[in-house]
C-alpha cells in the first residue's frame, strides 16, 4: 500500500536525540507545522566563553508561515530556554503551557523584552487545544518539576503521544502522578506513535519517589547542630518544599538565595504551587540577629558554579554568610555528567571549611524525575503503540529504549532510533527515513547569537592549551624593507624572561626567512603571514615540542 499525504505525519528532531538537553522537535501534517519544545543546553567542557547553546533551526526559516503552535512539556530550561531567542526567528508562534511552564517563561521573555508580544495561552492537563491540522490534549506527566505534561496529539493520520520527560510516582508531592487512565485510554483508542523519555533506561525497577528525599530531610535536619544550607535546582519546587516543610517542622528560619531561586519560589508561590508560612521567610540582612541554628538557606550552586554563593562560601569569599564548623551543606541534586569534578572540588572544600556533606551518593537527598525501566515498560504495555521512537537522551539511552520496546513486542521494523535532523515518515504501513537535513547548535556568547562557530571554538582551545605567539613586523612601504621587528611577544606560553635567548633564536629564524625573500614576496601580506606561521610552527615543535597559535602582525610605515 502506498503512503499519501493524507495517511502520513513526518517527524523531524531539531535536537535532544543524542544528547542531554536542546529538546525541541517538529511534527509536520498535510504541510503544516507543530512545534514541541524549544530547550537550551549548557556548556560543555570543549565549549570554551560560550554561555549557552540553542537549537540551528535554519531548516523552518522557509517554513514560518506553516507553523500552528509551540506546545511546551514543562518549565526546564532544556525544554523552554531557547524560547526567547528563536521566538522572533519563529514567527512569534502562539504558546500553549501549563501555569508555572509559563510562569518560568514570561520571566525570560521580561528579560529580552519580549513579553508583550509573546502570546502566551495557558492550558490545563487533560484539555484539548486545536491548532491548524493538529487536535492537542495535554495530560499529567510528574516529572521533578511541578506542572509537567505529556502530550496526545491526534491528527486524521493517527495519534501521537509524547511522554514529556516523567516518571510515575504515585505519591507525589502535589498528589498530581501521571495520568496513567489517559494513557490507557489513547491505548484503547489506538496509538499510531509513542514519543516517550529515555533519560533512566538504563536504571532496573522504578525511579524512588520525591517524597523519600522529604523524609531524608526529616531525619538530617533535627540532628544538625549549626547552619543547614540546601542547593538543588531554582525549578524544583517540589524538592523545595520539602526543605521548606523539614524547615519548619525543626522551628527553623528560611532564606531563599541566588537569583534563579527567588525568581523561581517567587512565581511558584505567586501561583500557589509553593505554600510557605509568611513568618518563615528572612532576609540576608536578619541573619545577624538569629542562632544559626535556626536558620535553614536554600540556594543555587549544587553543580559547583564557581561563581554560586556556595561556591564562595567554600572558598570563605562571601562575608556576607560565612560557612562555619559545624554547619550542614546538603547538595539535593544529581551530578550532572560533565560536572563531577567541580561537585568533588565543592565537597572537598566544604569540608575544608569544617562542614558536614550530604550528597547523592552517601544519602537519600536525591531522587530522578525520569522513569526506569519498569515505568518505562508500564506505558508500552498501557499504550500500546503501533510504532515507537525513543526520545530524550544520549545516543546509549535510545538504543536501549528500542531494545527495550522491542522486548514488550513492538515490532523491529516500527522501532526507529533517530538522531537529530533525520526527518522519519509515519504512517500505519510503518516508518521510513528521508534524507537527513542540516541541524546543529547554535552557541550563545554574551549578547552575540551564532557569531562563535566551530572555528573560533577550535582557536579558543588551542590558545587554552598552547598560548599565543604575537608577531609584530613593520614593512617600509615605499622599498618593501623591513622597518621595525620581527618583535615576539607571547601570552600563556612561555615566561618571555626567562626564555629570552629561545625567543631571540626564534627571531633569528625570522630575519633569516625575510633576507631569503624577495620583495615581491614581501609585499603580498598573506603569503607572507603564512611563512611566518610556517617557520615559528617548525621552530617551537622542533625544540619545545609545543604548538602555540601564531598570530603575525603586519603593518606599513
Amino acid at each position: 500500500m502506498t503512503e499519501s499525504a493524507a495517511d502520513t505525519l513526518r517527524l523531524l528532531p531539531l535536537g535532544g536525540l543524542g544528547e542531554i538537553g536542546l529538546n525541541m522537535m517538529a511534527l509536520e501534517y498535510q504541510g503544516e507545522l507543530l512545534l514541541i519544545d524549544c530547550g537550551l543546553m549548557f556548556p560543555e567542557a570543549y565549549m570554551l566563553g560560550i554561555d549557552l547553546v540553542i537549537p540551528d533551526v535554519t531548516v523552518l526559516d522557509e517554513r514560518i508561515d506553516d507553523i500552528r503552535g509551540l506546545v511546551l512539556t514543562h518549565g526546564h530550561e532544556d525544554h523552554i530556554g531557547a524560547v526567547p531567542f528563536l521566538l522572533e526567528r519563529l514567527g512569534n508562534p502562539p504558546i500553549f503551557g501549563t501555569a508555572l511552564t509559563l510562569g518560568l517563561l514570561a520571566n525570560k521573555l521580561e528579560e529580552h523584552d519580549l513579553k508583550s508580544s509573546a502570546c502566551l495561552h495557558q492550558v490545563r492537563p487533560r484539555q484539548q487545544v486545536t491548532l491548524g491540522a493538529f487536535e492537542v490534549e495535554f495530560f499529567r506527566a510528574a516529572h521533578s518539576i511541578v506542572d509537567g505534561v505529556g502530550l496526545a496529539i491526534r491528527t486524521a493520520a493517527g495519534l501521537v503521544v509524547h511522554t514529556g520527560d516523567f516518571k510515575i510516582d504515585q505519591t507525589p508531592v502535589d498528589n498530581q502522578p501521571t495520568d496513567l487512565a489517559r494513557l490507557a485510554a489513547y491505548g484503547d483508542e489506538g496509538v499510531l506513535l509513542l514519543l516517550s523519555d529515555s533519560t533512566n533506561v538504563e536504571r532496573k525497577g522504578y525511579t524512588l519517589s520525591e517524597r523519600e528525599v522529604g523524609e531524608a530531610l526529616a531525619e538530617i535536619l533535627p540532628g544538625c547542630d549549626g547552619l543547614v544550607l540546601v542547593a538543588t535546582f531554582s525549578s524544583n519546587i517540589h524538592r523545595i518544599q520539602q526543605v521548606i516543610d523539614a524547615a519548619v517542622a525543626c522551628g527553623r528560619k528560611v532564606l531563599v538565595n541566588g537569583r534563579s531561586m527567588v525568581s523561581n519560589t517567587t512565581v511558584a508561590r505567586q501561583l500557589g504551587y509553593l505554600q510557605v508560612p509568611p513568618e518563615t521567610l528572612v532576609e540576608l540582612g536578619a541573619l545577624r540577629d538569629l542562632p544559626r541554628n535556626e536558620v535553614v538557606v536554600i540556594t543555587t550552586g549544587s553543580q559547583g558554579e564557581p561563581l554560586s554563593v556556595l561556591s564562595r562560601m567554600a572558598m570563605d569569599d562571601y562575608r556576607k554568610l560565612p560557612l562555619e564548623p559545624g554547619d550542614t551543606v546538603i547538595l539535593s541534586s544529581k551530578f550532572i555528567p560533565g560536572n563531577e569534578k567541580a561537585i568533588s572540588r565543592l565537597i572537598n572544600l566544604l569540608y575544608r571549611r569544617g562542614a558536614e556533606v550530604f550528597y547523592e551518593k552517601t544519602s537519600e537527598v536525591h531522587v530522578s524525575g525520569h522513569a526506569s525501566q519498569e515505568e518505562l515498560k508500564l506505558v508500552l504495555s498501557l499504550t500500546r503503540p503501533h510504532c515507537f521512537v525513543p526520545i530524550h537522551g544520549e545516543y546509549r539511552h535510545l538504543v536501549k529504549h528500542a531494545q527495550l520496546a522491542k522486548s514488550m513486542g513492538v515490532a523491529a521494523e516500527r522501532v526507529q532510533v533517530l538522531e537529530n535532523g533525520q526527518p522519519l515518515l509515519v504512517s500505519i504501513n510503518g516508518l521510513r527515513l528521508e534524507d537527513r537535513v542540516a541541524t546543529g547548535r547554535v552557541f550563545i556568547d554574551g549578547k552575540g547569537v551564532g557569531d562563535v562557530g566551530m572555528m573560533e571554538l577550535r582557536d579558543r582551545r588551542h590558545l587554552a592549551n598552547h598560548g599565543l605567539v604575537m608577531v609584530l613586523l613593520g614593512i617600509n612601504q615605499n622599498d618593501g624593507t623591513i622597518s621595525y621587528g620581527p618583535e615576539l611577544v607571547t601570552r600563556g606560553f612561555v615566561v618571555e624572561e626567562e626564555h629570552r635567548e629561545f625567543l631571540d633564536e626564534a627571531r633569528q629564524q625570522l630575519c633569516q626567512l625575510l633576507e631569503e625573500h624577495s620583495l615581491e614576496v614581501l609585499s603580498d601580506w598573506e603569503e607572507m603571514q603564512a611563512e611566518v606561521r610556517k617557520t615559528l610552527r617548525r621552530f617551537f615543535n622542533r625544540h619545545i615540542d609545543r604548538r602555540p597559535l601564531i598570530l603575525p602582525v603586519i603593518f606599513e610605515q
